[in-house]
């Protein structure tokens, strides 16, 4: 089953984030309300752009790391912001 999700947010001030949940929903909506990580607390509302799930937790926060490492034209592509 997979119920592990890395997600890649659009915040009001254009930039994008990049997170991990088992509960993509309520932590799009945590972020929204100010409530989720520092980062997006100030750069409210949030939009989600991308979603990517996983059986595993370790395959999960591996692929969030490879995408924090890409560059901001790389996310644009893989979010389709281009």
């Amino acid at each position: 089953m997979a119920d592990h999700v890395v997600y890649v947010l659009e915040c009001a001030d254009g930039s994008l984030y990049t997170g991990y949940t088992t509960d993509l929903e309520r932590r799009v909506a945590e972020h929204d309300a100010g409530e989720g990580a520092k980062y997006t607390r100030g750069r409210t509302p949030v939009e989600l752009r991308h979603r990517e799930t996983f059986d595993s937790k370790s395959a999960a926060m591996s692929r969030e790391y490879e995408i924090k490492q890409l560059s901001r034209t790389a996310k644009e592509r893989l979010v389709g912001l281009e």
